[in-house]
């Protein structure tokens, strides 16, 4: 199910990095951007209760909430983007833990295993998310220009979204 997610929030990150080039609408970009968050969080419910994983559904919880976030900023008209910015922190933060859960492994389990497996692919994927979050803070607040984040949506969706998503699905791995 997370894969599918993944390609849905496709549908939210290129109408939004694509808006920040000048190219669309808030309103209508605000719409998807409130269906993916809302799906993502129906996703992370049911990924933490029927699939019994609560380190995925943690990621897609925060991802989910800081979506419908940017959908009510966007479908308001909202002025002062800060607080979408101040969601996008946390979610920078948590993305930080993630990485460094994927890429060590976390702890270790009685019979020596570890309780995250290492996946440098999903590390890499949760670095980028911090830095797109942290682009986004910057953007909110006025220190980054949108065109910065705009194009880190388009190539990140590609890279973090789609690829893995697909790669998965139609081959049961990761590119690395």
């Amino acid at each position: 199910m997370t894969l599918a997610l993944l390609l849905l929030i496709c549908m939210m990150w290129v109408p939004v990095g694509l808006l920040f080039l000048g190219k669309g609408e808030a309103r209508s970009t605000g719409f998807v951007t409130g269906v993916v968050g809302s799906l993502v969080v129906i996703g992370a419910i049911l990924q933490a209760a029927l699939f019994k994983d609560p380190f995925t559904a943690g990621l897609l919880f925060v991802f989910g909430v800081l979506y419908l976030q940017t959908a009510h900023a966007l479908w308001t008209g909202l002025e002062d983007m800060r607080t979408v910015g101040n969601g996008a922190l946390v979610v920078a933060i948590v993305c930080a833990a993630y990485a460094f859960l994927y890429f060590t492994g976390g702890g270790l389990k009685p019979d020596g295993t570890t309780h995250i497996g290492i996946t440098p692919y999903l590390g890499f994927m949760n670095v980028t998310f911090v830095v797109i979050c942290l682009t986004v803070v910057g953007v909110t607040y006025g220190k980054v220009n949108a065109k910065i984040a705009a194009w880190m949506f388009l190539v990140l969706s590609f890279t973090c979204l789609f690829v893995p998503a697909i790669d998965l699905m139609g081959y049961g791995t990761l590119p690395f």
